[in-house]
C-alpha cells in the first residue's frame, strides 16, 4: 500500500530537478517582489510624507472648486480636467488632475486660498505609481506585465515541490522541519532557512500570487473574457488589467441604476444612458454644479481619496480607498440630487472575493496590522532566497550549475502530473511554457544520437 501511494508522486530526485530549475528562474523575482512590495505596502505614508507641505497650507477660507480648476486648466496649456479630487482637511491643497493631448495625465496642486499652482506632475511620475510599476511591470508595461504573470505561475510550481520535498516522512524530531537549527553547521543552518521560512510563508505566498494574478495582462484578460461569455460573474473592473494608463485608471467607471429602479424624469436628470467613459463636453458644461457636487460630497466622509469625475452632463463621486470593501460611488446631478448609489457589497461575488484579496495584498485590509503582517511576511520570502541562493553557490561546482543530475530511475507519478495539467489549465502561461518545454525535449531526443 505504501508502494503504490509513493508510486503517485514523483520521486525525490525529480522534485529536486523541478525545484531546482523553477526556483533558479524565479528566485530573483521573488526576492525583487518581496523588496518593491514592501516599499508599495506603506503607500499612504509615503504619499503623505511627499505631500506633507501641499497638506500643512493655511486653511482654506472660502473655497471655489470651479476656480481652481481653472487655475490649473490654465498652468497646463491644452489640457482638459479629468478629476477634482477632494482636500484630506481645510489646510491641504486642492488636487486636479487633468488630461493633456498626448492622453498623460498630470496632478496639479492649487491654493485654494490664492488659486496659484503649488507643483505641476505627471501621474505616471509619482514615486507610488513608479513602484507600483516597477513591482507589477518591471516598466516594461504589458511585456513586463506577461513576464511577472509566467514568474508567479512557476513560483506556484516551485511552492509545490518544495512542500513536497520538505514533508517530514516519519521524523519525529521538530528541528529542521517546524523550527531552523541555527545553531548546525553552516549549511544545516542555511538549508533550515530556506526550507522551514518557505514553508512558513508559503501559504502566503500562494496568496499574494493569486491575488495578484487578477491584474495581469494574460489571466486577467482570460478572466474577463470568461466574464463576457458566461454570464455575470464580475460587474465593473475595479482593478487594472496588464498596463494601463492612469488617465483611464482616473475616469474609472459611473455607477448605473439599478434596474429595478423606476425610470427618472430625463428632464430633470439628463445624461441617464451614460457610457462607460466620460464623454468629452465644452469646458463651461463640465464644470457646471462643481462646487454644489464638491460640497455633498465632502459631507460624505468617505475614505480618502474621494475623486468627482464629470459623466457626460452628471457627475460621479467615488472612494478610490485601497481597502476596497469600503469603496462606494454616486452619480450626482449639477445641482446635488443623487440618482445612483454603489457599494461594494452590491458588487458581483467574484468582484468581492478579488477586492478583499487585493485589498489584503496591498496591506490596506484591516490597517496597520496588516501592512506589519505582510512585511514580516515579505521579510520571510527575503531570507528563504537569500538562504537559497547561498545554498546554491556553495554547493555549485566551479563553472558548472549545480543541477541535480538526471537519471534513468526518475518517477513522474500519477498525481504529480494530474497536479501539473490542472495548473497548466489554470494558468495558461505556465501551461504554454510547460509545452514549449516538452517540444524542445522531444527534438533534444530525436536529435540525439545513440
Amino acid at each position: 500500500m505504501t508502494r503504490y501511494l509513493t508510486a503517485l508522486w514523483p520521486d525525490r530526485r525529480t522534485l529536486w530537478r523541478w525545484h531546482f530549475f523553477a526556483g533558479l528562474c524565479c528566485l530573483p523575482f521573488v526576492a525583487f517582489l518581496s523588496v518593491t512590495g514592501t516599499i508599495y505596502l506603506f503607500k499612504p505614508q509615503i504619499d503623505a510624507w511627499i505631500d506633507w507641505k501641499y497638506d500643512h497650507l493655511p486653511a482654506a477660507v472660502s473655497p471655489s472648486p470651479e476656480g481652481e480648476v481653472h487655475a490649473a486648466l490654465r498652468a497646463v496649456p491644452n489640457s482638459a480636467f479629468l478629476a477634482y479630487e477632494l482636500p484630506h482637511s481645510p489646510h491641504s491643497a486642492a488636487r486636479v488632475l487633468l488630461t493633456r493631448q498626448d492622453g498623460q495625465a498630470v496632478r496639479v496642486y492649487v491654493d485654494r486660498n490664492t488659486h496659484a499652482v503649488l507643483k505641476t506632475i505627471l501621474e505616471e511620475s509619482r514615486f507610488e505609481r513608479l513602484v507600483f510599476r516597477l513591482h507589477g511591470q518591471l516598466l516594461l508595461g504589458n511585456i513586463g506585465s506577461i513576464i511577472m504573470e509566467m514568474v508567479a505561475s512557476w513560483t506556484i510550481v516551485l511552492v509545490i515541490t518544495g512542500l513536497l520535498l520538505w514533508w517530514p516522512r516519519g521524523r519525529q524530531r521538530l528541528a529542521g522541519v517546524v523550527y531552523p537549527r541555527l545553531g548546525a553547521d553552516s549549511r544545516t543552518r542555511w538549508r533550515d532557512l530556506h526550507a522551514v521560512t518557505g514553508v512558513w510563508a508559503s501559504v502566503f505566498l500562494v496568496l499574494f500570487l493569486v491575488s495578484g494574478l487578477p491584474w495581469s495582462f494574460v489571466w486577467g484578460h482570460a478572466l474577463q473574457s470568461v466574464e463576457n461569455t458566461v454570464g455575470r460573474l464580475t460587474s465593473v473592473k475595479d482593478w487594472e488589467i496588464g498596463s494601463v494608463p492612469a488617465a483611464t485608471v482616473i475616469a474609472g467607471h459611473p455607477p448605473r441604476p439599478p434596474a429595478s429602479a423606476p425610470a427618472p424624469n430625463t428632464m430633470d436628470m439628463p445624461g441617464m444612458d451614460m457610457p462607460d467613459t466620460p464623454a468629452p463636453v465644452p469646458e463651461q458644461r463640465q464644470l457646471a454644479g462643481l462646487d454644489t457636487v464638491v460640497q455633498a460630497a465632502s459631507a460624505l466622509a468617505w475614505p480618502a481619496p474621494v475623486l468627482v469625475t464629470p459623466s457626460g452632463t452628471l457627475w460621479t463621486v467615488r472612494s478610490d480607498t485601497q481597502n476596497r470593501p469600503m469603496r462606494e460611488s454616486m452619480t450626482i446631478t449639477p445641482n446635488g440630487h443623487v440618482i445612483a448609489h454603489a457599494t461594494f457589497a452590491q458588487k458581483g461575488m467574484v468582484d468581492r472575493i478579488i477586492g478583499y484579496g487585493v485589498a489584503a495584498h496591498e496591506g490596506q485590509l484591516f490597517g496597520w496590522a496588516n501592512q506589519i503582517m505582510n512585511m514580516l511576511i515579505a521579510g520571510g520570502l527575503l531570507l528563504m532566497s537569500s538562504a537559497a541562493t547561498l545554498l546554491w553557490l556553495k554547493r555549485k561546482p566551479a563553472g558548472g550549475l549545480g543541477a541535480p543530475p538526471a537519471l534513468h530511475s526518475q518517477q513522474n507519478g500519477f498525481a504529480g502530473m494530474a497536479l501539473l495539467m490542472v495548473l497548466a489549465l489554470v494558468l495558461p502561461e505556465l501551461g504554454a511554457s510547460l509545452l514549449i518545454l516538452a517540444l524542445a525535449t522531444l527534438v533534444m531526443k530525436a536529435r540525439r544520437k545513440p
